[in-house]
């Protein structure tokens, strides 16, 4: 029987998938695993990579080569892919990042199999920069050790696992029509697995995550519009999948991203659609008297009543100026 299957999600990442196949290769377990490779239709060479390694570790490492792109942020890559696990748990592994305790998969299955009532667990990880920034920790000494639904959702954005670092059961995860559209998978994924049970920390550090230029992290742009509203659709979904529960959080965090919308490239130009995304805003804030004016003198008054205004306004002290 399969205990772990190990799902690595890559596309055009010939340059990393080795390391991250060589570090799947090297755990040490007393049970057994498989190395599911999912491409999302690489052009780079990596899928020559991959299918080298199939042939080294024939039964060992699985191919799951697509005959396209199947779009979405690898969100589809990623559900075929997982269709074909077999293991009790997965462990999945983006395609640029790796291992580097090869008692990873041990410790990760010893802890669920002595917390059953938990769905997933996690470990710390060290972000890695290309451009030579200094690393840094994803989680800090003072990590909570047990995660729940309302420890992943607030005003702002919460993001404290990093892919490589978590495994959760197989068969427990689902995908409602708004997680299909969302460019995010790591967000809505950990609060469904968090309602089927709890998520402990395991404060070990255990993978590196490489943050760089092909990697998703990259393409997300907080000026754009079609991003901004991909974001505000993901957190209208979990505040109906959390049964409205965290209401007054999510609605705060949403309108950030409607804030944000004002200043999108996409609508530089366009007076009538931002006026009623900073009216919506404004509601969903519940922004106070001073943001209210702000909002208002920036985004909601036609510039030509902003200029009338100014020019009035000016009208008694250029009267004075004359008269003198």
């Amino acid at each position: 029987m399969i205990k772990v299957s190990v799902v690595i999600l890559t596309f055009n990442q010939a340059a990393f998938i080795g390391k991250t196949i060589e570090s799947a290769l090297n755990q040490t377990t007393n049970f057994d695993y498989e190395i599911l490779v999912g491409d999302d239709f690489s052009t780079d060479g990596a899928r020559d990579i991959i299918l080298d390694y199939q042939n080294r570790y024939p039964g060992k490492v699985k191919a799951v080569l697509h005959s396209k792109n199947l779009g979405q942020n690898g969100l589809f890559n990623t559900i075929e892919t997982l269709k074909l696990a077999q293991g009790q748990y997965i462990a999945p592994l983006d395609g640029d990042d790796y291992w580097t305790n090869p008692l990873k998969l041990q410790k990760q299955v010893d802890f669920m199999d002595s917390h059953p009532d938990y769905s997933a667990c996690f470990h710390n990880a060290l972000i890695t920069f290309e451009d030579g920034s200094p690393s840094v920790e994803v989680n800090h000494p003072d990590q909570k050790m047990k995660i729940e639904v309302e420890d992943l959702i607030g005003e702002d954005e919460i993001w404290f696992m990093a892919t490589s670092a978590v495994m959760f059961k197989n068969h427990v995860m689902y995908y409602p029509d708004w997680f299909l559209k969302s460019t995010s998978g790591d967000i809505p994924r950990y609060v469904i697995l968090a309602k089927h049970g709890p998520i402990g920390y395991i404060p070990e550090m255990m993978s590196v995550y490489r943050k760089n230029k092909g990697g998703a992290s990259f393409k997300d742009h907080y000026r754009d519009e079609r991003f901004l509203q991909n974001r505000i659709m993901m957190y209208e979904g979990i505040n109906e999948e959390t049964n409205h529960q965290f209401d007054k959080s999510l609605r705060l965090n949403i309108a950030r991203y409607y804030r944000m919308m004002l200043d999108a490239r996409q609508l530089s130009k366009s007076y009538f659609k931002r006026a009623i995304l900073a009216a919506n805003y404004l509601v969903m804030k519940k922004a106070d008297l001073r943001e209210c004016k702000e909002i208002t003198r920036a985004y909601i008054l036609p510039k030509w009543i902003m200029s009338a205004y100014s020019f009035v306004a000016l009208l008694p002290y250029k009267f004075r100026q004359s008269s003198h």
